[in-house]
């Protein structure tokens, strides 16, 4: 028989009770936290912030702090030794005449140690001299240079850990150019404790002068070794060049930036002769065929997404094949570019097809684009001559299309000097196109199309950044009446050309709305970067921008449109990170670009 309602809920309010006091129980019962340990000796350090916080790091006491056992023979051993620890401490922070008083009890618990340090003046650098043997010790110039870079002038304070560093670099300064195997034969801190000064002395050998000899690939499996070599020549490594770090590097970076290596590492082989000595480059070789997909968003077109394969060696041409999609909103595309193995000169064959299609308000655009281009893909210069044909279709809704054909043939030049290439500090780039056509058709109108390009990047005083101009100016001339493929003419707008604005967002403005490519263009750019905190260099900058750019069918029509804004820049382990708020100032619009890298 069950028990009544009323019994059961008093039955679970008393178990419920019983478990609450239990718990209360258990935690009554619950042991408190241990309290710390105490330290085995009780150490004070009366000394200026900078000493105290060295001498806390480093005493040879300090490592007996927490050793449970330890006899008072032994303490007293340990602290006796406290002075000459100290003075030695000391000497490497630049204090070679310091007073240090040292009071142990032994009879406390625990056993306390009481010292204090006056360190006295710190010593100054008074002299420098810098000798250097070997081939390279004939050369003035060579010797003015590292007098140069010598970090630790007169007048210095000496410590230590600068003086280590002030070897390092001088050494590290010869090896760079032309002496990757000399060597300090002899150096010499003489410090004078009673006037706290330090005469320093400098031996280096520098070894015999070396220079560049044939390369030998290593991990080439997919793609034939003379491709490395060859490109390893476009980036300066030459038989007979003088050895220099700089030269390796560009090498590391140029097959590194090339599709067919994911990373490449150049290096002197350990034995060779100086006139020709041997450079090992080991790559790694990128999988023979990739497919990469990448989906977005904007606000103007909506979604976006862009479709890749690349064949980095198609069977029985011997050639990379990179066919690309993409189809948004307003803009579709489709393309295939085809580029041959390098020739021993280093220049090699690229052809490439372009179907393209878009859409601005009322009017619509299509291009088709065939080229065949003759190209030298150098690191820091690029040339290349090429025929092109283009066609295009311009249609406003409800209007006549206007169509258009052309061929022609050019030049093109890029000159990159930018230090570091990657992540530019200082330095400059140049690129010029300039082609001649002809339109095809019944009538056919000979045309001259031309572009320039120019980015220059200062570096201004520590702490300040650097500024980043970049100016393009591009032309197509022609007779009145002259209908020239839209794909030859010029837009601008978007990341890389004036931010606040769609890309290719400007150009000539039509009467029923919309843009169409103009024959004339005109842009410039102005970046302040400078560290995020107004302090050292770091990983993050800050950037206060003003693009602008003109498009327009004849120079007096040229309008301006400009974009002011400020973004983040981020040093990242695959490139510079950039975001930017930009306000469009004609459109009255705020707009977000983010890119990664940088290209020029």
């Amino acid at each position: 028989m069950s028990p009544p309602a009323g019994g059961r809920r008093a039955a679970l309010a008393a178990l419920l009770l019983a478990v609450a006091l239990g718990g209360c129980a258990q935690l009554a019962r619950a042991p408190a936290p241990a309290p710390a340990p105490r330290p085995a000796l009780a150490l004070t350090l009366e000394a200026p912030a900078e000493i105290e916080a060295l001498l806390r790091q480093h005493l040879e006491v300090q490592r007996y702090r927490d050793v449970e056992g330890l006899t008072a023979a032994e303490w007293q051993r340990l602290a006796s030794a406290v002075p000459e620890d100290a003075r030695r401490l000391l000497a490497t922070a630049g204090h070679f005449s310091p007073e240090v008083a040292v009071t142990f009890d032994a009879q406390a618990q625990p056993p306390r140690l009481a010292v204090r340090v006056e360190p006295g003046p710190r010593t100054h650098v008074a002299s420098v001299q810098l000798r250097l043997h070997g081939p390279a010790g004939a050369d003035p110039e060579r010797h003015r240079a590292l007098q140069a870079v010598w970090p630790l002038p007169p007048g210095h304070a000496f410590t230590q850990g600068a003086w280590d560093d002030a070897k390092r670099a001088v050494l590290a300064a010869l090896r760079r150019h032309g002496y990757p195997h000399a060597a300090i034969t002899h150096s010499l801190a003489d410090i004078d404790p009673v006037s706290a000064t330090a005469h320093l002395h400098v031996e280096l050998d520098s070894g015999p002068l070396v220079r560049l000899g044939p390369v030998i690939v290593e991990g080439a499996q997919r793609y034939p070794a003379t491709q490395a070599e060859r490109l390893a020549r476009l980036a300066g490594l030459r038989v007979g060049v003088v050895h220099d770090e700089q030269v390796l590097q560009d090498v590391q970076r140029h097959l590194a930036t090339t599709p067919h290596y994911d990373a490449a590492f150049a290096r002197l082989e350990e034995d060779g002769p100086p006139e020709a000595h041997p450079v090992r480059l080991q790559v790694r070789e990128a999988p023979r065929q990739q497919l990469s997909a990448a989906l977005g968003a904007t606000t103007d077109r909506g979604a976006r997404l862009t479709l890749q394969h690349t064949h980095l060696r198609v069977p029985a041409l011997d050639a990379m094949a990179r066919t690309t999609l993409l189809w948004s909103g307003g803009q579709r595309a489709l393309g295939s570019d085809w580029t041959g193995l390098l020739d021993a000169g280093g220049w090699h064959w690229r052809g490439g097809a372009e179907l393209g299609w878009r859409a601005d308000g009322p009017v619509r655009t299509l291009t088709r684009q065939l080229r065949l281009q003759r190209e030298q893909p150098g690191l820091r210069l690029q040339r290349g001559l090429f025929v092109q044909w283009d066609g295009s279709r311009e249609q406003e809704s409800g209007g006549p299309a206007t169509r258009a054909r052309s061929l022609s043939a050019g030049l093109a030049w890029t000159r990159r000097d930018f230090h570091p290439l990657d992540d530019p500090e200082a330095g400059h780039g140049l690129a010029a196109e300039v082609s001649l056509g002809t339109t095809l058709g019944a009538e056919r109108h000979p045309y001259l199309r031309a572009r320039l390009r120019t980015a220059q990047v200062w570096a201004l005083p520590p702490r300040q950044g650097r500024l980043v101009g970049a100016a393009e100016a591009g032309a197509v001339w022609a007779s009145a009446g002259t209908t020239v493929p839209a794909g030859q003419r010029f837009l601008a707008g978007g990341e890389g050309s004036v931010r606040g604005y769609a890309p290719a967002s400007l150009g000539v403005v039509q009467t029923g709305g919309g843009v169409q490519p103009g024959r004339m263009l005109l842009r410039a750019s102005l970046e302040w970067q400078r560290p995020l905190d107004g302090g050292a260099p770091g990983p993050w900058e800050l950037a206060l921008f003003a693009d602008t750019a003109a498009v327009a069918d004849r120079w007096a029509a040229l309008r301006p449109a400009w974009g002011v804004g400020a973004g983040v820049r981020h040093r990242s382990p695959v490139g510079p990170l950039r975001a930017d708020l930009a306000y469009g100032v004609q459109e009255r619009r705020w707009r977000l670009h983010v890119s990664v890298g940088f290209a020029f």
